[in-house]
């Protein structure tokens, strides 16, 4: 069996006594003696080596060049830090000076603390390494190596892992597991009940509380990986937690989300919310969208540009509510993440990041899309201060605007279920197409949410907030908040969209259903009879005509609504784009 290394054991050894040479020392230079004052050390600065002549290149020796660099890089800290870097670098080498390794003991002895609270975690992981090669103790040396393994080791993964796309404190998917064995035979680990992360981080805490001189450098390092919440401990107890979840929630059919602390005290005057959307439109669709949102009260707008527009950023920051982010290649290199091809993906990333990074800004943040406009009976901010802390999510029915041929609609169909029409009356409501319409509308009927921010393991999906991957159960439909859907304000708007929506929207098949769905359908049109067959649809279905409101509104499910789009761009920007 070949070898993960070329030449096996004996190459992998060679490649590791490269290094390893011992320094030489130019006259006068060398380690301090094994009594030297730390006291004194302690309270003294490193200077930075640059400015001084005698610490500056050319090199005298392979000493001075390693003394110029560490003096370099701990320029601040107190000279023992450079004293513990310095013994370190030596005790890593084939040969010491023969005092090293009882100069660094007695070093982290009388000092340990200070420097625990001086240094970084890379140099503690360096000191404890060093441990494990030269503690005087047989628990120092065996604390130390163990430590050092994990600390490896957790080096080597975390690293590969960046390749998965995913940064250190996103959790894999519990739907994603690749059915594949372990190397060495191992079994894996088992979310629910495995041990082994307790296991190791007892027995390394016990073990090196038997030694007062490692035992604090120790404990520092096992606390900060705990602590950590980019560790792999951390990513599989937030997995362990959302199985659970999702096994109660399959057991009791509820995921319920925990409401903020904040919640209970919140009211009409000090309640913010604000809107996130991902957007490809003209600007002219744009701002329209924010102005009318900012009068509508919302707190902040959180835009982002899909296709990249300087001057629509320009134009749109204008207002100091609006936040925008140009989602071009710097933006998502920045994210760690690869573009995702389905644009849905994107809209969940993007609303996910504004929803946990505004926690402390906002209260509540909705997801919503450009063609998408709210209607309250009263301002928003009362609505949602209104909605108790046992709800998380407040859901917000779309209505459908009914198609006209000049200006905007002002007509909105609400589907039967909103309506509390039975499902077939539709085939009264529309002779022709009814039974192959889900709800009567042509895009979405599951609306879009209010969420709460500030909440852990959650995730801002299209259409709800999922926590541990699961949807959140606790919901409420506040009354009298809708969200207004210009999906097809007019037929050149249906026609010129109609191709992506089958592509990639929501005109494409669905092939769970059994029947001929709408998807299925408008491609039969459109293969069969063309434009003539989808136009013919088109007027039973979308346009607004007498008719059809009038069978509407007889089964309560027309809504109307003026709505002063450019009038409110002239007020919020004081001028059109």
């Amino acid at each position: 069996m070949s070898s993960t290394y070329p030449g096996g054991m004996p190459a992998l050894l060679a490649q590791y006594e490269t290094r390893r040479d011992a320094f030489d020392y130019a006259p006068g230079e060398g380690l301090p003696p094994v009594d030297v004052d730390l006291t004194a050390l302690s309270s003294q600065a490193i200077s930075d080596p640059s400015g001084d002549p005698d610490e500056a290149p050319p090199f005298r020796s392979s000493f001075h060049r390693k003394r110029f660099t560490l003096r370099e890089e701990l320029t601040g800290l107190s000279e023992l830090a450079y004293l513990n870097g310095i013994l370190i670098a030596h005790l890593r080498k084939r040969a010491w000076p023969d005092h090293a390794p009882a100069l660094f003991c007695r070093l982290w002895d009388e000092f340990g603390a200070q420097l625990i609270t001086e240094l970084d975690a890379r140099w503690l992981v360096s000191a404890v390494t060093t441990f494990g090669d030269h503690g005087l103790s047989t628990t120092q040396r065996s604390t130390g190596l163990a430590l050092s393994t994990l600390f490896g080791t957790m080096k080597l993964y975390e690293s590969e892992r960046l390749y998965s796309g995913h940064t250190p404190d996103q959790p894999f998917t519990l739907d994603g597991k690749a059915r594949a064995k372990l190397p060495m035979e191992m079994d894996s680990y088992a979310l629910t009940s495995g041990g082994l992360d307790v296991n190791l981080i007892a027995r390394l805490w016990q073990e090196a509380e038997a030694d007062p001189v490692i035992a604090p450098l120790a404990h520092h390092l096992l606390t900060r990986l705990i602590e950590d919440d980019r560790s792999v401990m951390r990513r599989l107890m937030t997995m362990r937690q959302r199985k659970i979840r999702r096994e109660t929630a399959q057991q009791t059919g509820s995921n319920i989300a925990p409401s903020p602390a904040r919640a209970a005290k919140l009211t009409e005057e000090t309640l913010k919310w604000g809107l996130v959307s991902t957007v490809k439109a003209p600007l002219s669709a744009i701002a329209r969208f924010a102005a009318h949102h900012i009068e509508m009260g919302a707190h902040a707008l959180y835009i982002h540009l899909d296709a990249p527009d300087a001057k629509a950023a320009a134009y749109l920051t204008k207002h100091p509510k609006i936040h925008v982010t140009q989602c071009d290649d710097a933006y998502w290199q920045a994210t760690g993440r690869k573009r995702m091809e389905e644009h849905q993906r994107r809209q969940a990333y993007n609303a996910t990041r504004i929803l946990r990074d505004t926690g402390e800004n906002l209260d509540w943040l909705g997801h919503i899309d450009v063609d998408e406009f709210l209607i309250s009976d009263e301002p928003i901010a009362r609505k949602l201060a209104r909605i108790g802390t046992n709800n998380v999510i407040a859901r917000i029915p779309p209505v459908e605007a009914l198609a006209v041929k000049k200006g905007r609609p002002t007509h909105f169909k609400l589907s039967h279920k909103q309506a509390g029409v039975k499902k077939s009356e539709l085939q009264e409501i529309y002779p022709t197409f009814g039974m192959h319409l889900y709800g009567g509308f042509l895009s979405h009927t599951s609306g879009k949410v209010f969420a709460r921010t500030g909440i852990p393991d959650t995730r801002l999906g299209i259409h709800t907030m999922k926590m541990g991957g699961e949807d959140i159960t606790n919901r409420i439909k506040p009354p009298g908040l809708f969200l207004a859907h210009f999906h097809a304000p007019n037929w050149e708007h249906f026609r010129k969209h109609l191709k992506f929506r089958q592509d990639k929207g929501s005109y494409r098949p669905r092939s769970e259903r059994p029947e001929l769905g709408q998807g299925e359908l408008l491609k039969f049109l459109a293969e069969e009879e063309g434009d003539m067959g989808l136009y013919t649809f088109f007027e039973e279905v979308c346009a607004d005509t007498r008719t059809l409101r009038a069978r509407l509104e007889e089964r309560g499910m027309l809504l109307t609504h003026e709505f002063d789009l450019d009038g409110a761009v002239t007020r919020v920007f004081g001028e059109k784009p």
